[in-house]
């Protein structure tokens, strides 16, 4: 059975949606990254990089969440997640791209300037330069969405899975207000039956008891 190692709030929540999405067996395996479990040697051995999720299926050990999507969506190949059409998979692949690339950069950048750096190294500057360009790649998207309930087609894809969690993280800075077919687009994307918790619940469950 593959497993699926990962953690509350974080990029974890993509591979789950997509392994919900394709009604696939797998065995969640929690780590504590607030404990310092990506750090322990045998998680490294998994990931040197120590970050999470990692899949693992048979021989097969696979990190970042947006390949570990494709993945799954390719080896359930008649569950649609991956469109047959090669024009249809050119532009799931191009919006999840952009989705890695424009929208989730930033995002990182506000994070780590926020509260990952020492306070030594924060620029509360780069916030503000990150949020902005952030707002300006939503905006294109958000012009893709009008009159579409899907990013790609008519059903859900990679690209849906990919991109939720990421317009989800924008929600949380506050960042998509002005982009009503997004606002719209995530509130359907989160009604689905086999998504995954939002970030916020997902944090909430992950902070330890007082």
């Amino acid at each position: 059975m593959m497993k699926l190692y990962g953690f509350g709030p974080t990029r974890s929540l993509r591979a789950l949606w997509a392994l919900q999405e394709l009604d696939a067996e797998f065995e969640f395996v929690p780590v504590d990254v607030m404990a310092g479990e990506t750090l322990h040697p045998d998680f490294l051995r998994l990931n040197p990089a120590g970050k999470i999720p990692v899949l693992v299926d048979g021989d097969l050990v696979l990190t970042e969440s947006a390949a570990i999507v494709i993945y799954l969506a390719e080896k359930y190949g008649a569950k649609g997640l991956m469109p047959a059409d090669l024009t249809a998979r050119a532009q799931a692949y191009r919006w999840s791209l952009f989705a890695v690339t424009e929208l989730e950069q930033p995002l990182w950048r506000i994070a780590k300037h926020t509260f990952l750096y020492d306070e030594d190294k924060r620029l509360p500057e780069d916030i503000v330069l990150a949020g902005e360009e952030f707002v300006g790649m939503a905006a294109i998207l958000d012009r893709h969405m009008d009159g579409r309930e899907f990013i790609v087609g008519d059903s859900i894809t990679i690209a849906d899975c990919i991109t939720a969690y990421v317009l989800d993280w924008g929600n949380e800075n506050g960042l998509i207000d002005g982009c009503p077919n997004l606002k719209a687009y995530l509130a359907r994307m989160y009604t689905r039956p086999k998504a995954p918790q939002r970030i916020a619940e997902a944090l909430a469950g992950a902070q330890p008891v007082a």
